[in-house]
């Protein structure tokens, strides 16, 4: 079977479980995830399998959204709820709405952030978490992320309380850490914070009430209508703009040829023979002015 599974994953398991799990059901090897969650987030997780996994890349680097809680007054370790306390800082002035908006709206934009030590960034060919784990500490490189919308979702005008939580929806670019912009949110304020639930409620264009759990995987394959729950190709890449192919232009698309560039090229063309079947991605090629070039042959 190839195509996209639309998983809602369940906290509790990291992003590699969860292809494991699918490897063993769908009795397959070619099983990729498509954006790694955290074990204690849940949500939405495309998983590509057969051919399917050629397209991993293409739809890892689109936008992420996410719904969450930031808990003001207490830092932890993993930037996340699952950490050992670092910091205690009792809230003790009220926090007007205005502010955390005002916040917010800083956080919005390109923006720069240093990835947790508990996270899989590599440093001198080490994950940071292996670090952490042996307590050395190491200096992690920052990086550059794109908040497209970060939207308080909380009514309340003011808020009160030696531990303040708020709720918060973020669409960002590929790479962003929620937990650590969570932090940010309470550096900007003033205090300690940390990230106290998450869940991702899109992947690209793919939203959390499309997604199957694996007790409805598992009842699809007793049924042996499992194949159902795969988006093909085609319409996983539905934000691609298609070209329809003839039936010569197929022929050299197959044996991944070179073919004229469209005079309104796009960075990407998803290219579909006659029958609706996805066959390749294309490019406009870097040295051959007017030409295009296959980006990956499914």
């Amino acid at each position: 079977m190839d195509g996209v599974l639309l998983l809602h994953k369940p906290a509790g398991m990291t992003s590699h479980d969860c292809v494991m799990r699918i490897r063993k059901l769908f009795q397959t090897k070619k099983v990729g995830h498509t954006g790694t969650l955290d074990p204690d987030v849940r949500g939405v997780l495309p998983i590509c399998i057969g051919k399917a996994t050629k397209i991993v890349e293409l739809l890892t680097v689109e936008k992420k959204t996410y719904e969450g809680e930031v808990t003001l007054g207490i830092a932890t370790t993993t930037e996340d709820a699952s950490g050992d306390v670092v910091s205690i800082k009792p809230i003790e002035r009220s926090i007007a709405r205005h502010e955390i908006e005002h916040v917010l709206a800083k956080l919005t934009g390109e923006i720069e952030q240093t990835p947790p030590m508990y996270s899989a960034v590599k440093v001198n060919g080490k994950k940071l978490y292996e670090y952490a784990r042996a307590g050395i500490d190491v200096e992690r490189p920052k990086r550059h992320v794109h908040i497209y919308e970060l939207q308080l979702l909380d009514d309340r005008q003011v808020f009160t309380g030696e531990r303040i939580s708020f709720r918060f929806r973020v669409t960002c670019s590929k790479g962003t850490y929620v937990r650590t912009l969570a932090v940010q949110i309470g550096e900007q304020l003033g205090y300690p914070a940390h990230m106290s639930r998450l869940v991702r409620t899109a992947s690209g264009s793919f939203t959390l009430d499309q997604c199957v759990t694996f007790a409805d995987i598992e009842q699809h394959l007793s049924a042996g209508t499992a194949h159902m729950l795969l988006l093909p190709i085609k319409r996983a890449l539905a934000h691609l703009p298609t070209y329809v192919l003839n039936d010569e232009e197929e022929r050299k698309v197959k044996n991944g040829a070179l073919l004229p560039a469209l005079s309104d090229m796009p960075a990407r063309l998803l290219m579909i023979n006659k029958q609706g079947e996805a066959l390749a991605i294309y490019m406009p090629h870097p040295t051959k002015q007017g030409c295009m070039k296959p980006l990956k042959v499914l």
